[in-house]
């Protein structure tokens, strides 16, 4: 076959996975970089009204791990691997979207808090990990939004994304709001 008649098969673009992961790797390592070049003093900007920071941080972040469970069963939902749901109704895709938007803005003065008056943390494994995961978790989320407008994606990108979003951000919540409440004696409900 000469080159003129070679058959073109439509495939998607490979630079639309490799936009993603770059975005995602950039943005967490951003995070990661200003976070410990940042020193932090443990000074809130605001604690909106509860009594510390580390309070505010913890439940900000128990509301945020609550609408990541309506997040994973509005996915499920839309995706059609909802046991027993065969499709879901047309409000489900309306509210995967407003709890996301509503998860991404409870958790804006987390994490300003966290980069900005606390700084990365590696004095023990606990807050390793919670530095680690809490800088993916903008890598995964900034990597999803770009997902999204990006057309010839494969179709595993997204519930992958995704996932690994939900992921993240338990283990940021197991790694700091159950560690406070744990150790602070306060109560969860």
């Amino acid at each position: 076959m000469t080159a003129p008649d070679v058959v073109r098969t439509s495939q998607p673009p490979r630079w639309g996975l490799a936009a993603v992961g770059a975005v995602g790797i950039i943005v967490s390592a951003i995070l990661a970089a200003y976070a410990r070049v940042s020193p932090g003093d443990g000074a809130a900007i605001t604690t909106l009204g509860f009594s510390t920071l580390l309070a505010m941080k913890s439940w900000l972040s128990t509301i945020v791990i609550l609408l990541v469970v309506v997040q994973v069963a509005s996915a499920l939902a839309m995706w059609g691997r909802f046991p027993g749901v065969s499709s879901a109704p047309t409000w489900v895709g309306p509210l995967h979207r407003w709890s996301g938007t509503v998860a991404f803005l409870v958790a804006l003065p987390v994490v300003f808090h966290c980069v900005w008056s606390l700084g990365f943390s590696d004095s023990s494994a606990r807050t390793l990990i919670h530095s680690l995961a809490g800088c993916l978790v903008y890598g995964i989320f900034a990597a999803k939004m770009l997902a999204l407008r990006l057309p010839g994606l494969p179709g595993w990108t997204l519930p992958v994304l995704g996932g690994a979003l939900a992921v993240a951000l338990t283990v940021v919540w197991f790694s700091s709001a159950l560690w406070f409440f744990t150790v602070s004696g306060a109560s969860i409900f």
